[in-house]
């Protein structure tokens, strides 16, 4: 081995000594700032889904191991391997980035995972990060997938840390291809990239029809569609996350065009795929702007309800009071007449109405004008 490469790999293989915190090998930065280590993937057993090494285009040999595939890629010129894991176990990675001699800081990314869309050149191997994505419809909710690429001048290899992207429909559909895979490993770059954007049009289908049955929602007074637009705008920050940074990297690949000598067969189809790509971008940006007016609406509406119920409860409390008034003032008549009598029926002997003639008369008479009086006051008051 090269001191280069002795250097290289020193770091990691330190890392793989237990840290006693569920296996976990050693806390990364990026491993630190995610919020679900808890749910990290474990590496499976049989993590090698499919090793071929192609000649000309087509595939010459399936080698069942990754030592079996160094050996048919050493003996065979004018190869290419292509190699595709699933959830690797960190033995396996270093023992690949000892072959292909690929640099630490990208071995790391692939054992560590969770990292942003990028892509990044180490001398002669490039190094993709792709964000995979489907619609789950049941759920109505955007699954995330994590994809990495090391492209070399002879070897493609694929580090899948999720169910999607299904890399066994694009190897298929590639390997009808012989002359797009015998243009080298970019060929199959592309492919992987084509499909990846193409898996995000039923993302973008899902997330609008979400969007509109968010619509109707909001305009039908439904009291839980705060929560779902809430829900939705995180999904739609996160496939914006895993968009927005592929326009950078297709103008980063399609600017290394004539640098890297690139078939003009597979430019044309870089830039099929980022048309597809800024289409997916600007549908994306449009989501959200539409959530947060939605939102906005959504908070207009539900101001505007709130007003309405209390006009209606200011109404009802108006008419409340009025009815109170009314009672109060009819009681306060009828007390008065209460008052009077209950005074003149104490029957006192120090009284002097009690043996007056005019008694009786007088204190009716006095009922009637107490009443009156204060019916008129009520009646200019509009309390009657």
């Amino acid at each position: 081995m090269s001191d280069w490469r002795a250097r290289a790999l020193r770091p990691l293989k330190r890392s793989s000594r237990p840290s006693g915190h569920q296996g976990l090998r050693h806390q990364a930065p990026e491993r630190s700032m995610d919020p679900r280590v808890a749910d990290l993937d474990r590496p499976v057993e049989s993590s090698v889904i499919d090793a071929a090494v192609y000649v000309e285009g087509k595939r010459r040999k399936s080698p069942a191991t990754l030592a079996d595939t160094y050996r048919s890629l050493r003996e065979t010129p004018d190869a290419m391997a292509w190699i595709g894991l699933y959830r690797p176990a960190e033995d396996q990675l270093l023992s690949l980035a000892e072959e292909f001699e690929l640099h630490e800081l990208a071995v790391e990314d692939a054992i560590v995972a969770h990292q942003r869309p990028k892509l990044e050149r180490y001398g002669n191997t490039l190094f993709v990060v792709l964000r995979a994505a489907r619609y789950v419809d049941d759920l109505e909710e955007v699954d995330f997938g994590e994809l990495h690429i090391f492209v070399g001048h002879d070897f493609v290899l694929t580090v899948r840390h999720s169910e999607a992207p299904n890399l066994a429909v694009v190897r298929s559909r590639v390997e009808e291809d012989p002359d797009l895979i015998a243009s080298g490993p970019e060929a199959v770059l592309y492919a992987i990239l084509d499909a990846v954007v193409d898996g995000y049009a039923p993302v973008v289908a899902g997330l609008q029809n979400d969007i509109d049955e968010i619509e109707t929602e909001v305009f039908g007074g439904d009291p839980g569609v705060s929560r779902r637009i809430y829900e939705l705008s995180r999904e739609v920050i996160e496939f914006q996350r895993a968009t927005r940074p592929l326009l950078g990297m297709l103008e980063a690949l399609t600017a290394g065009f004539d640098k890297y000598g690139t078939d003009e067969e597979l430019r044309r189809y870089l830039r099929d795929v980022e048309d597809h790509a800024t289409t997916v971008v600007e549908r994306v940006d449009g989501f959200r702007q539409m959530l947060q007016d939605i939102l906005t609406v959504n908070a207009t509406l539900v101001s505007q309800a709130q007003n309405e119920e209390m006009k209606h409860l200011t109404r009802a409390s108006y008419a409340q009071n009025e009815e109170v008034k009314k009672i109060s003032a009819w009681a306060a008549i009828l007390f008065a007449p209460t008052l009077i009598g209950t005074i003149y029926g104490m029957n006192f002997t120090q009284m002097p109405e009690l043996k007056w003639v005019m008694g009786y008369p007088f204190a009716v008479a006095l009922m009637a004008v107490v009443c009156t009086s204060l019916y008129l006051v009520f009646k200019r008051r509009d309390w009657l």
